[in-house]
């Protein structure tokens, strides 16, 4: 009647599809368990008006305004919700199965329908893992592991641990009943598990009690250590060594040495106070008694050598001649192995062509051949093994060599000696040991002996050409020195007492007259008109007080000052011009000044200038000079006479004698200056007085156009002026020595 009623109301206001009115299927739920049909209809104020759910086109429940039907079976199992249309269906069983679908007749739209399906499943429950062995060799064996469970539509995931199992050529996994079997092919020692089953089906899962596999496999990786671990060990030390393998189960071990078995057993071996018997090849032998198989480790070689000890070095000799002798020096010790290192002092002794060493017995023979002196030493041996090192005590030759580089020196050193003075002559030679000196004159042997040869009070009959012989009496080699000549000079004449004064009378009488002439000579010389004239200005330092060098000499220069009005210029006519003057000057030092013992030279400057007046006398003035002797050099344009015979002693004036000193000082160096003198036409002789000077002597020569004579030989030499140039070829040149000698 009521899907009569549905029809009629379906006729009358039309049917829908009811797409969405039910969710997608299929819905899923375990047997025992409940599902809820829910359909996607909001709740409405007034329920529908008819409401009707089928299984499988069966009726389950119809539901109106004005009454329900339920079939019998699904009494106290469904629950209807009118606002919505859904229908819960409880304590599900297998033959809940199915599809089912829904008709909502709203009150005021057209019918609504839906359908699903409903699957029941019977829930994972009882899941068992077995193994067909648990005890098994690696790459020897295979097992089967097989998972059984309750439970419809079941499905199995294997797991190693934590990890998926996956099928590979070695693991096989069933398909026929769902994965529920698991083989191992070859196991290997990665296969040890645990393995575990997990069964699921759309409603539930279960996972099996883990299982583990015992995979032996070894023994491998076998290796030996020793400790401590060098290659040597000294005598006496204690050494271990420990085996270790790869292995399940642990393996077993068996010590060999040289290949012969050794009573011990287990990982370690240990060798307490080690002799050089115990030297050897030792290895270990693991064996696996479960898999039945067996690895022996790498052979360690075993030193053991005894110490250094004992070094001791000699030599064949020690008492050796350079260039003639050779020497072998022996190292012998004690100990195993040993090597040897020489050493001289600090320096390691290499093999070169002049030094061997001994290959065959490690270099425990060093040969010096044709030693010289640099291999005194000392020298060590230095043996080693690799356990120990020990030095022997050094030992130094004693090489003799000389005598060479034989020196003969003379004191005083000088060419010529005085009678009566003493003379030393000293000879040294290199050489060891020291040598023993003989002394020859004139290639004859003296008594004399020793590196020295005194001459006392020398007489002439000692001159002679001298030498010294050096003798060494162990290489018994002579050198002798270059000669050395000794001339003695001076001393008695053999003449009586008086001759000899009278002599010495004479000749100052001779002297005296010349002297006299000569000043006369001077005087009658003719005065010239002069065509020009000066004043010599002589320029130097501030004046000193000089009196403790008042006798040494020293050079000016000469600078030309012109004189227009003539005072003191005189010119005198004379057929011939004076060659040498000395000027003495007498300055009256100052009392305040100090005595001066100065050994240096001063250097001043003349300069002539024209005289108006017609007289050619030159006057000299002195300016701030603090010397007592200088030498004045002029130049004119007139070219000087030739020289006199003795031009060459009295232009020496270093070596000139001077006055006898009053506690005076001599000034050994000694300056010289340029004077400039103009042009003179008409060839006279100037004659140069000193002016406002108290003058005792001088010593004046003036060369007029002559042949410049040559420098004297001191000029370069007592030049205080560095880089000053010589005077020029074209000027004629005077040369002066002036003797101021203060007035006391």
């Amino acid at each position: 009647m009521l899907l009569l009623l549905l029809t009629v109301a379906a006729s009358f206001t039309g049917l829908s599809e009811g797409v969405g009115v039910l969710p997608d299927g299929p819905l899923t739920a375990s047997v025992g368990g409940s599902v809820m049909f829910r359909t996607n209809l909001n709740p409405t104020e007034t329920p529908f008006f008819a409401v009707s759910w089928n299984y499988e086109n069966k009726p389950i429940i119809t539901s109106t305004n004005v009454f329900n039907t339920t079939v019998p079976e699904y009494e106290n199992r469904i629950t209807l919700f009118r606002s919505t249309g859904s229908l819960e269906l409880r304590n599900l069983g297998l033959n809940d199965n199915g599809e089912y679908d829904v008709i909502i007749q709203p009150a005021d739209d057209f019918q609504k329908i839906g359908t699903t399906r409903l699957v029941v499943y019977d829930p994972v429950s009882g899941v068992l893992l077995t193994a067909s062995s648990t005890d098994l060799v690696e790459f020897n064996s295979s097992v089967r592991l097989s998972c059984s469970s309750s439970g419809s539509s079941l499905s199995f995931l294997w797991m190693n641990s934590s990890s998926e199992v996956t099928a590979s050529d070695r693991v096989q996994i069933s398909s026929s009943d769902g994965g529920s079997t698991l083989t191992l092919v070859t196991v290997t020692r990665y296969d040890l598990g645990p393995f575990s089953c997990n069964v699921s089906n759309p409603v539930s899962s279960a996972v099996s009690e883990a299982v583990k596999l015992s995979v032996s496999y070894g023994p491998e990786t076998v290796q030996l250590q020793v400790s401590p671990s060098k290659e040597h060990h000294k005598t006496g030390s204690d050494v271990q060594m420990f085996c270790s393998a790869v292995s399940s189960p642990d393996a077993s071990f068996q010590w060999f040495v040289n290949g012969n078995p050794l009573p011990d057993t287990g990982p370690e071996l240990r060798l307490m106070s080690v002799q050089t018997h115990q030297s050897g090849s030792y290895s270990c032998q693991a064996f696996n008694s479960k898999t039945l198989r067996y690895q022996t480790s790498q052979p360690s070689a075993l030193s053991v050598l005894d110490p250094v000890s004992g070094v001791l070095l000699t030599t064949s000799s020690t008492d050796l001649v350079e260039f003639n002798s050779s020497v072998r020096l022996s190292c012998s010790s004690s100990g195993s192995s040993p090597s040897f290192l020489w050493m001289n002092s600090s320096s390691e002794v290499t093999a070169s062509d002049r030094v061997q060493i001994s290959s065959s017995d490690g270099g425990s023979t060093l040969t010096l051949v044709t030693v010289t002196r640099y291999d005194l030493g000392p020298y060590s041996c230095h043996v080693s093994n690799p356990v120990s090192s020990v030095a022997s005590i050094s030992t130094s030759l004693s090489i003799s060599y000389g005598p060479e580089n034989t020196l003969l020196t003379i004191s005083p050193s000088k060419h010529e000696h005085v009678k009566g003075s003493d003379v030393q002559m000293f000879c040294s030679a290199v050489s060891s040991p020291d040598a023993s000196f003989q002394w020859f004159v004139n290639e004859n042997p003296l008594p004399d002996t020793g590196p020295e040869l005194r001459l006392m009070s020398v007489q002439t009959h000692q001159s002679g050409s001298y030498s010294c012989q050096t003798f060494n009496s162990k290489t018994l080699r002579y050198e002798t020195s270059q000669p050395l000549a000794l001339s003695v000079i001076g001393g008695s004449s053999g003449l009586p007492d008086g001759i000899i004064a009278a002599i010495v009378i004479v000749c100052l009488v001779i002297v005296a007259g010349v002297g006299v002439g000569f000043w006369i000579i001077r005087k009658k010389k003719v005065r010239q008109k002069p065509t020009s004239g000066g004043i010599f200005t002589i320029t130097g330092g501030g004046r000193k007080d000089h009196t403790a060098n008042s006798e040494g000499l020293h050079y000016a220069d000469l600078k030309f000052l012109k004189n227009k009005k003539g005072k003191n210029v005189r010119e005198q006519k004379e057929s011939t011009f004076t060659e040498y003057a000395q000027i003495k000057v007498n300055n009256g030092p100052a009392a305040s000044s100090p005595p001066s013992t100065n050994q240096e030279s001063n250097n001043t400057n003349v300069r002539p200038a024209n005289n108006d007046s017609g007289r050619r006398s030159v006057l000299v003035e002195l300016e701030n000079v603090p010397s007592d002797y200088a030498q004045i050099r002029v130049d004119s344009s007139r070219r000087p006479a030739p020289p006199p015979p003795t031009y060459g002693l009295h232009t020496q004036s270093a070596s000139r004698p001077l006055p006898a000193p009053r506690a005076q000082t001599y000034a050994q160096e000694q300056n010289y200056g340029d004077a400039k003198l103009p042009r003179s036409g008409d060839g006279r002789t100037d004659q140069i007085e000193l002016e406002n000077t108290p003058t005792n002597y001088a010593q004046i020569r003036v060369n007029s156009k002559k042949p410049p004579l040559p420098a004297p030989p001191t000029y370069k030499t007592h030049m205080q002026q560095k880089h000053r140039a010589a005077p020029p070829p074209g000027n004629s040149q005077i040369y002066a020595q002036v003797n101021k000698n203060p007035r006391r």
